[in-house]
């Protein structure tokens, strides 16, 4: 018995048509509308008295070549700095997370510091973080106090982990009462059950919102300047004192942007790929 071949009908062939028309003409449409809008900036900041001043201070070619190597020093820090950040927020908090959605009453004391720890590190800006450690542990003069490039580290792990913390325990808490219902009938412990059911389901859950942490992380990491390191953004600062010219900071600037778009293209595939499972879950 042979299948029979679908033939769409006429009205199906016009439809399939005039939405392959659409999605041309709409393609079309948004090209030349950017390009328009394109060229008015453009003849608009070109076209502008103080032009040729600021083309002078903030895009001069060879104030750019020579100070490139020096930023690339600077952003080589920024980037190791951003690696180990990132893991030591995600660790700490992931354990706060986990303090917060604990149970029990003899373990309020945790739940408690937990919520204290949060509550202050998200309300706390980061700079001011940033100058109590590099200044201020510095300066109780204490036995194997650590560089200021650790002590900028810590800073920035604590202060990014009250926000992480809160993103995971949005996650932890969106998983349904009967995975842990289910889990725990079948013998597992608490610790268990948070290894094995509930994380798994809750990371995969909010790895978007964590990725978008990373992001902001990745732009914060050049507020260690502020400390006296030579990153990125201070070697800007110095290569603009020495050429009175402005066009390092913006060459660190362009330095930043490509660091971040690796990052943030894959944050928007996986925010991309978790609504399609969702949709689908929903269907």
């Amino acid at each position: 018995m042979t299948a029979e071949t679908h033939t769409p009908s006429d009205i199906q062939r016009a439809r399939v048509a005039y939405r392959r028309k659409q999605s041309i003409r709409s393609v079309i449409i948004s090209a030349v509308s950017t390009a328009v809008v394109g060229v008015l900036v453009v003849v608009l900041v070109t076209g502008s008295p103080g032009w040729p001043r600021v083309q002078a201070s903030f895009l001069d070619p060879q104030v750019a070549t020579d100070s490139l190597p020096a930023i690339l020093r600077g952003l080589w820090l920024n980037v190791r700095l951003l690696v180990a950040c990132a893991i030591g927020a995600l660790l700490l908090g992931l354990l706060i997370a986990v303090l917060r959605t604990t149970k029990g009453a003899v373990l309020f004391p945790l739940r408690a510091l937990a919520t204290a720890y949060t509550y202050t590190l998200r309300g706390m800006p980061l700079i001011i973080g940033l100058y109590l450690l590099t200044f201020g542990v510095p300066g109780l003069r204490l036995q194997g106090t650590p560089s200021v490039l650790v002590l900028g580290a810590i800073a920035l792990i604590i202060t990014y982990a009250g926000y992480l913390a809160e993103v995971f325990r949005a996650g932890i808490e969106s998983i349904h009462p009967s995975q842990w219902s289910a889990a725990r009938s079948l013998g597992l412990t608490y610790r268990q059950t948070m290894r094995h059911v509930v994380l798994p389901q809750a990371v995969r859950r909010v790895a978007p919102p964590l990725l978008n942490d990373m992001v902001a992380l990745q732009k914060d990491v050049g507020l260690v300047s502020v400390a006296g390191l030579v990153d990125a953004v201070r070697a800007a600062q110095i290569e603009t004192a020495n050429a009175f010219n402005f066009t390092p900071y913006v060459v660190a600037a362009v330095l930043f942007v490509l660091l971040a778009i690796p990052l943030i293209a894959v944050t928007d595939l996986v925010t991309l790929r978790a609504a399609r499972r969702q949709n689908a879950g929903g269907r």
